[in-house]
């Protein structure tokens, strides 16, 4: 029988491996959605619209099961969490029902303000949950106040320190980035002439937050780094993150548009990996006690029973999550073409 600290491990493992689902599937949707109103021609738009419009739905799933691994997997970990990013979470559903709302209904009315008044909430929606996120990760690297019952105790503004606002900055710039290249990806003539220009500017935006937001993790949160000095093979994932950023601008410019996808897939795989390591054991860090109070894998998991019955599921479930994934992708894949069924 597997040990119980397998077990925790691998139900952390697959909870970051959810995330990172979602962040390279939902990224670009958001990315899109960012970039959407640069697009001057209402055709443009219906173009950039239908390049995620088979999917966007199935790409938010992966943020729904990694919300249920969490909850069942990690109960103390959900209940403090929730708690203490209540107004980022709900204000991070509100972006995800306008977003969805505004997907479903810029298209069924002519009227241009109809149109543009859609366009400007499915472009603010998708800039705000892709800064929310950027915050709550933030805040979980760099820790919260807790008390001996690890509760959380801090107020709202606790959490929009500048270290919250940079990380939520970089996480922007690298889902604009990755939306910039799927549309590459999905488009053709006028608007993927357009869009190539465009994407040279979201490269160099993230590369520099990408600098900066590195400095400032070494410098401001060292806990970040503490595994790579006591386990330094784990350097590699960062020497391949570098490798695989690098890649992007010069497969953008040869014009080899999937491969630039697929290093902006590595990069985020890579991110996720380093944040992963970093805070390892811990899942919630304390600010005032790390060492007593933060909630880690292992006090904040469920019974030994429910991780068991857990994995179980996980491993039926998730190559179907993964199937289902893969056949969506195969069926639409191909250049974005407009009908009467398109949006």
């Amino acid at each position: 029988m597997m040990p119980v600290e397998n077990l925790e491990f691998l139900w952390f493992l697959i909870f970051v491996t959810l995330l990172t689902g979602y962040a390279i599937l939902d990224g670009f949707d958001l990315g899109v959605g960012m970039l959407h109103l640069f697009a001057k021609k209402d055709e443009e738009r219906r173009i950039m619209l239908n390049s995620i419009g088979p999917v966007w739905d199935g790409n938010e799933v992966w943020l729904v099961t990694a919300g249920g691994a969490l909850f069942a997997g990690f109960p103390e970990i959900y209940a403090t969490m929730l708690s203490a990013f209540y107004a980022p979470v709900m204000l991070l559903l509100t972006g995800l029902i306008f977003r969805a709302v505004a997907i479903e209904f810029r298209s069924k009315e002519e009227m241009s303000w109809w149109r543009w008044s859609w366009d400007i909430a499915f472009s603010l929606a998708s800039l705000v949950i892709t800064f929310v996120l950027g915050v709550m990760m933030a805040n979980l690297i760099h820790g919260i106040e807790l008390d001996e019952t690890k509760e959380f105790v801090g107020q709202l503004s606790d959490l929009l320190h500048p270290y919250a606002f940079l990380l939520g900055t970089f996480v922007t710039t690298l889902f604009l980035m990755h939306g910039a290249i799927y549309v590459l990806m999905k488009t053709e003539g006028e608007l993927h002439d357009k869009m190539r220009s465009r994407s040279h500017g979201c490269i160099i935006a993230f590369i520099i937050t990408y600098t900066i937001t590195t400095m400032a993790t070494l410098i401001y949160e060292p806990h970040m780094i503490e595994t790579l000095r006591e386990r330094p093979f784990f350097f590699i994932l960062a020497v391949i993150n570098i490798f695989a950023v690098a890649n992007i601008p010069r497969q953008i410019v040869a014009g080899r548009d999937h491969r630039a996808f697929f290093s902006s897939c590595l990069n985020i795989i890579c991110l996720f990996a380093l944040y992963a390591v970093g805070t390892y054991p811990n899942v919630i860090r304390s600010i005032t006690n790390p060492e007593q109070l933060s909630i880690t894998v292992y006090n904040g998991a469920s019974s030994a029973l429910t991780l068991k019955i857990l994995f179980l599921f996980a491993l039926i479930g998730m190559p179907l999550v993964i199937s289902y994934t893969t056949v969506i992708y195969y069926i639409f894949r191909g250049k974005v073409k407009l009908d009467k069924h398109s949006y």
